[in-house]
């Protein structure tokens, strides 16, 4: 089993998350790059960089997953937003091509109170932009489901088939599969029931090979309610025996897991890996 957490940059540099991610016991990861919540005001330093990659060797931690800054959002209408998430996006690629990273992990944007189909329009034509310009660049790029609050696009796996089908090559395109998100989004993945139903909805949409990464997190809030809140595993909505099922199905039990769940107490992530570990059949 492929277990992490997102790993905390704070009062670090960008070398310093397989260490984090080491005194958990975890085998793959997930940080941000940068602030989520800011534009890029300088470049990593090439030592940082030549540490990074030394250390993912030395740890052998893998996936690395780098999830895009919340700034960024390729499905809008305002075109000064819209140009500028690309170039973000292209730089954060490249960064990410430079330390080794597997995959980028990014929301599908928000439509801005357009219309859905204009948005996902949108956020096709920069998705072809930003392949093209990193044509040579071997990172993948994780299409996030969501909770569907607001404007926001990727709550029903219509929208990923959407995208997918527009983009000119798609071998560098996948999913994440968020599943706090998709309980929230209306997914009842908290029965044997609801969950084949969604699974059968992702496989027969895109496929459920397109899935290369699951944020496993339990939900807080009831079903479909579009509020998206993340709580500790086994403590929400989705409840442990949901969050089993889902660790120990066939088809999504080789998928890397990344715990996005609530930091609210120094022990929180050990404690969320240790009952993701307690729920995982041998």
């Amino acid at each position: 089993m492929r277990l992490g957490v997102h790993v905390s940059l704070a009062g670090g540099k960008v070398y310093e998350v397989f260490s984090r991610a080491a005194q958990l016991k975890c085998n793959t990861l997930q940080f941000f790059s940068r602030s989520p919540q800011r534009w890029r005001d300088s470049k990593l330093d090439p030592a940082e960089i030549e540490e990074f990659n030394r250390q993912r060797e030395k740890y052998d931690i893998k996936p690395v997953f780098i999830h895009i800054s919340y700034l960024i959002n390729l499905a809008s209408p305002d075109r000064r937003l819209y140009d500028g998430s690309v170039r973000a996006y292209v730089e954060d690629i490249l960064e990410a091509q430079a330390l080794g990273a597997d995959y980028i992990v990014t929301h599908m944007g928000s439509h801005k109170d357009t219309y859905e189909s204009a948005g996902l329009k949108r956020l096709t034509r920069a998705l072809n932009r930003i392949l093209q310009k990193t044509a040579l660049s071997q990172v993948g790029i994780l299409l996030e489901n969501t909770a569907g609050s607001g404007s926001w696009l990727g709550y029903k796996f219509l929208h990923q088939k959407k995208v997918l089908a527009g983009l000119k090559s798609r071998q560098r395109v996948g999913l994440c599969l968020d599943t706090a998100h998709a309980y929230l989004a209306g997914y009842d993945i908290a029965t044997e029931e609801g969950l084949e139903k969604m699974l059968g909805e992702i496989d027969r949409l895109v496929g459920l090979d397109q899935i290369k990464l699951i944020h496993l997190n339990d939900a807080k809030g009831e079903l479909g309610s579009h509020h998206d809140r993340h709580e500790h595993i086994g403590k929400g909505s989705i409840g442990a025996e949901g969050m089993r099922r889902i660790i120990n199905h066939p088809r999504l039990k080789n998928i890397p897991l990344i715990l996005e769940t609530p930091k609210d107490s120094e022990r929180a992530d050990a404690l969320n890996l240790s009952a993701v570990r307690r729920l995982r059949k041998v």
